[in-house]
């Protein structure tokens, strides 16, 4: 059994996988500094003696003997991360690069949760590693898409300049049970608004489309992606291939809770992309086969089930 730090281990991903990896045997550290994660999330795991949360901001070293590192923190939703965006980047930036000097030093592996919105506003679909994006540097989304960016040429040039075992995995879009009810993610607001009877906020005419992916899911290819060989480095899209639009996914939601919130359409977000869908096929072939196993209505019902039990609604 190893000893394995996360970073953002209490926020909604983070606590799944200190989960997932505790579950298995492993000795886990635990950091987060609360910006968006919550102690909350991982209360059920701290009489698990081998447990241990530690309140820390990546942008300042941190020194321990690991094995195995995850680094997954960062603000990952557009309210998040751009209110504070110079600190978003250095999250990404600052923090990568005191995450693989501690690998560096403890010879440990160490992967990148890096994200889809690398690719941008994507003109290829659906999108393959080999694309290399179409970002805007300027906008008010660029604190993460070019943090996420920048963190993956330091984990690549790390690996060839000292040797050091990386992985990167770019996550696309995630949801379920311990998200955040105000990160602003349309998959929560949908929840949320359609349980408090509020109105569905579409941004743009909701024919924009994305690929949910539930967290189980992710965490699975996760600690794949860390058992694979050390020539394995990625990047390695991690996400579900089914594709639905806006209005879909509302219309989904309102049947699950059977709310009788109405559509209330909203301009859309500077940089927002029109369409996300991985290409899925380096996962399949390179993580054992793994691919999705929850459906999007399945995945629906568990994270409704959990924002009732939140709200008492």
């Amino acid at each position: 059994m190893r000893k394995i730090l996360v970073t953002g281990g209490a926020g909604f991903i983070g606590s799944h996988l200190c989960e997932r990896l505790l579950d298995k045997g492993h000795d886990v550290i635990c950091l987060d500094n609360y910006f968006t994660g919550s102690k909350e999330n991982v209360l059920h795991l701290l009489d698990n003696p081998r447990f241990e949360l530690v309140r820390h901001d990546i942008t300042t070293p941190f020194y321990s003997e690991v094995e195995e590192i995850y680094n997954l923190a960062c603000p990952a939703s557009p309210i998040h991360y751009q209110y504070n965006p110079i600190k978003t980047i250095k999250t990404s930036v600052m923090g990568s690069i005191n995450m693989l000097g501690l690998a560096k030093r403890l010879k440990a592996k160490i992967l990148q949760a890096s994200t889809s919105e690398v690719y941008g506003d994507p003109s290829v679909h659906p999108q393959p590693e080999a694309y290399w994006g179409n970002v805007n540097p300027i906008g008010i989304r660029s604190c993460y898409d070019e943090g996420k960016r920048c963190a993956e040429t330091l984990f690549m040039d790390y690996h060839r300049q000292n040797h050091v075992r990386t992985k990167i995995i770019r996550v696309f879009n995630t949801y379920g049970p311990r998200m955040n009810p105000e990160d602003g993610r349309v998959v929560s607001n949908f929840i949320v608004q359609a349980l408090r009877g509020e109105d569905i906020t579409i941004y743009g005419d909701g024919t924009q489309t994305r690929s949910f992916q539930y967290v189980d899911d992710l965490v699975e290819a996760m600690v794949r992606m860390m058992a694979t060989g050390d020539d394995f480095t990625g990047p390695v899209n991690i996400g579900n291939p089914g594709e639905f639009t806006m209005l879909e996914l509302a219309e989904m939601v309102l049947e699950l809770t059977g709310s009788p919130s109405k559509l209330a359409f909203r301009p859309l977000p500077s940089d927002d992309p029109r369409q996300r869908q991985p290409d899925i096929a380096l996962a399949r072939e390179r993580l054992g086969g793994w691919q999705p196993a929850v459906d999007l209505r399945s995945g629906l019902r568990k994270t409704i089930d959990y924002f009732r039990g939140i709200s008492g609604k």
